[in-house]
Parts: C-alpha cells; sequence; structure tokens
C-alpha cells in the first residue's frame, strides 16, 4: 500500500510539473488518465503531505510544489515545526487526546507532518477542517506529546 501511495505522489509531482491544475478534482481525473484511482479525502491528504500551495500563474490558482530548501525540511518533525511555527494552534486535553484547534484547512496539514514524525507516543490521529484529534496511549504519552508540540511551536 505505502509503495502506491509513493508512485501516486511521485506522479502527482510529475503532472504538476507538466500541467496547471486548479483543483482537486482536476487532480483526480489528471490521476485517472494515468491509471491511479484515488478517492477526494486521498487527493486531499496527498496535497497537505506534499505541502503543496497555490500559486497565481497568469492570473490562475493552481497547485504548485513547494521547493525544498533542505533533505531535512521533508522530514515530519521539520514540517510539524515548520506548520506550528507559522500557524496559530490551541492544544487542549480531552481524556486521553490532545485536541489541536487551528486556521481553516490547515488541520490536514498538521496531521500528515504528525503522522509522519512516527512517535511512539501517537496512537493515531483524525483531522477535520480546523481540528486534529489525537490519540494518545496514556497520561503521560498525551503530556510528552504536549510538550513536544510546545516545544516546536517555539
Amino acid at each position: 500500500m505505502e509503495v502506491i501511495k509513493q508512485l501516486r505522489q511521485r506522479e502527482i509531482r510529475d503532472l504538476l510539473g507538466q500541467r496547471p491544475i486548479r483543483t482537486q478534482q482536476e487532480l483526480a481525473a489528471a490521476l485517472r488518465e494515468r491509471g491511479f484511482r484515488a478517492t477526494q479525502a486521498t487527493i486531499s491528504r496527498d496535497v497537505a503531505e506534499l505541502g503543496l500551495i497555490k500559486s497565481n500563474s497568469a492570473g490562475v490558482q493552481t497547485y504548485v510544489v513547494p521547493a525544498r530548501v533542505t533533505e531535512a525540511e521533508s522530514t515530519g518533525e521539520e514540517r510539524l515545526r515548520a506548520l506550528l511555527h507559522d500557524l496559530p494552534v490551541e492544544v487542549r486535553d480531552a481524556g486521553l487526546m490532545l485536541v489541536l484547534k487551528t486556521l481553516p484547512g490547515s488541520a490536514h496539514a498538521v496531521a500528515a507532518a504528525l503522522d509522519r514524525t512516527r512517535w511512539p507516543e501517537v496512537v493515531g490521529s483524525i483531522a477535520g477542517d480546523d481540528t486534529v484529534f489525537v490519540a494518545c496511549g496514556d497520561r503521560t504519552s498525551m503530556q510528552r506529546i504536549r510538550a513536544r508540540l510546545a516545544s516546536l511551536g517555539r
């Protein structure tokens, strides 16, 4: 499964280098033309994980792959650090979960970066539009994650 995801994301980068793509629906259609079937949710996760941004080209907003300054920037922790530095994120406790509130449209990027860190204390995460739920195994793990998030956001 991970191999298919890597191939699909490589194809997305290639597509964006070849032609302008304005919407996730256009991206899904272009992937279908190349033999990749993906749901809107999958495309949305890919957009977040690849860190795609919209850029103005000839008066039209299209997706582009941002230039990576260093290889380290593509790690989950570095991506999470950049997001926590750039976005307002409020962290609340809820039982054995942390609830991260951020700007509308930003939660998927935060959750994807958090998932990429592969921190052992994180049992899993679910992202909505502006909220990420982070499941923790126990209270000690939750406190560790909270502290790590705070240190990254400085």
